[in-house]
């Protein structure tokens, strides 16, 4: 598999405080992987950072083979990255259709156009409600955002980061205040969205059970800097990596 994220040197700074500590390691295209740390390690920093949201002090940023460093998030998107946040982003007003329609418009370059051919208004509706079957939320379709259950609400966040076609999908903490029931059922579809929309997939998370039970690939970071990386296995046996927890449950 050939490499689709490299990240070489990356280091952020605010003020004296070091938030990202000359962070590199590669993704290889196709990889489901995830990057865990205590509280404060730097992971949301270094998301923004691979997707434009903040400039790194230092480093470089290589997406399918293009230094990305220092492009906006719009234009990093249109290369074909996409992201789901931990506080969603979606517009509770719209519908639940309309909220991934208005992403799969935006691939196109149409969403803010009041003027679009009809076939491709058609197309995005057709592709919005497609991804909300594959995620269980076409009954919901026509219901208003806010109206959702806040595991929804996250579903529908992902729903929109589908939309625009992505290579490489970035979740924060997808599981973030969900119920254990809603951790399972979340943890299943990451794996099957991996696999149905043929994507690279890399995850913030801090329930173990969903970083262990799904990812390929762990990697730690602690204080900024990158600790290890390896296997599930691999990680759950390195005793920095413990250490690192102060004896949270890794093992």
């Amino acid at each position: 598999m050939e490499c689709i994220l490299k990240l070489d040197g990356l280091e952020k700074a605010f003020g004296g405080l070091r938030v990202t500590a000359s962070v590199s390691f590669s993704v290889k295209e196709g990889e489901l992987s995830a990057i865990i740390g205590p509280n404060g390690a730097g992971k949301t920093t270094l998301f923004n950072q691979i997707t434009g949201h903040l400039l790194p002090d230092r480093g470089k940023i290589t997406f399918v083979g293009e230094d990305i460093t220092g492009l906006s998030p719009q234009q990093i998107v249109k290369r074909g990255m996409g992201r789901a946040f931990q506080i969603t982003s979606i517009f509770p007003e719209e519908t639940v259709l309309e909220n991934v329609r208005m992403a799969c418009l935006s691939r196109r370059d149409e969403a803010l156009s009041y003027f679009r051919p009809v076939h491709r208004f058609k197309e995005a509706t057709d592709q919005a409600f497609a991804i909300l079957e594959s995620l269980g939320l076409h009954q919901q379709a026509d219901r208003p955002a806010f109206e959702l259950a806040h595991g929804d609400q996250k579903l529908l966040d992902i729903g929109m980061a589908l939309g625009l076609e992505p290579k490489l999908l970035l979740l924060d903490e997808p599981t973030a205040g969900m119920s254990p029931d809603e951790r399972q059922l979340t943890r299943d579809l990451i794996r099957r969205m991996w696999k149905e929309f043929n994507l690279t997939l890399i995850f913030i998370e801090h329930d173990m059970d969903t970083v262990f039970g799904i990812a390929q690939t762990v990697r730690v970071l602690q204080l900024g800097a990158l600790l290890a990386e390896g296997t599930p296995d691999q990680i759950r046996s390195n005793p920095q990596v413990i250490t690192a927890y102060l004896g949270e449950d890794l093992a």
